[in-house]
């Protein structure tokens, strides 16, 4: 549990980066938290390739454009609209699946030290989640870590796993010629343009079908395949999503004009 400064980029939901520390954070504890107001509005997180099987039943699965894609889960269609959560941050339905890169917030592993690769457990300290609650789980205990902290720490650290598999996914992906910009063109009921969505990558459809031979077997036994087409099956997802918005009265209220050829 290291104390020293961190200074780098931070990832989408964190605002600022604090290594637990023994001896500094003794009263702090964990807040049980009913509402995450830091969802609302974000309509897309990371996603780990541990969690494709499970996701894609519940949300879209997508990857993001650049020369290193990752995997994203998308929660709306739209910049600033999140379809799980209402306005003050509530979980909207039981029956979904909940992102571990949400799940773990406002925890993470971070390497504090640019000479060592040794992760220590950070915190977001602006979370609200965080802090010296009379009603919390207290965090450190007699100089010690307590369970709940243990327990954190090995959340994390799983996280960081899936996160080094996922990486090698997307490299497999990138190499294997797959990947193409993805486009959805939606017909609402109530408009007589369709409403088109770009900037975002997906797999091809017809490739993934004409894989045949040495190259089949291979991104079968490598587990590729079954990822592959977790991320096809997600896609109907957008479509529900994008009926969620329109009923939440988010989202575009007129159709994306389409460029000219």
């Amino acid at each position: 549990m290291a104390s020293a400064p961190i200074v780098q980029s931070l990832p989408i939901l964190y605002k600022d980066i604090v290594p637990l520390n023994v001896d500094q954070h003794s009263k702090l504890s964990l807040r049980t938290y009913e509402t995450a107001p830091h969802l609302v509005g974000v309509h897309a997180v990371p996603l780990t390739v541990d969690e494709f099987l499970q996701c894609q039943r519940f949300l879209p699965i997508v990857f993001s454009t650049g020369e290193e894609p990752v995997p994203l889960v998308l929660m709306g269609l739209n910049e600033g609209v999140n379809t799980l959560v209402d306005a003050e941050g509530r979980l909207r339905r039981n029956d979904g699946y909940v992102p571990a890169y949400i799940r773990r917030y406002p925890w993470l592993l971070v390497r504090t030290r640019p000479d060592s690769d040794e992760l220590s457990l950070c915190f977001d300290p602006t979370s609200g989640l965080v802090g010296e609650f009379e009603d919390g789980r207290p965090l450190i205990e007699n100089g010690e870590a307590t369970q709940i902290t243990k327990d954190l720490l090995s959340f994390c650290e799983n996280f960081e796993q899936a996160a080094g598999r996922t990486a090698q996914f997307m490299k497999d992906l990138k190499e294997s010629g797959l990947l193409m910009d993805g486009e959805l063109s939606i017909q609402s009921p109530d408009s007589d343009k369709p409403f088109v969505y770009r900037g975002f990558q997906m797999i091809d459809e017809q490739k993934l079908r004409d894989l045949r031979g040495d190259q089949l077997r291979k991104y079968s036994q490598s587990g590729l395949l079954a990822l592959a087409y977790a991320h096809v099956f997600s896609l109907q997802g957008m479509r529900e999503i994008f009926a969620a918005q329109r009923q939440m009265g988010l989202g575009p209220l007129e159709p994306i004009p389409v460029p000219a050829n």
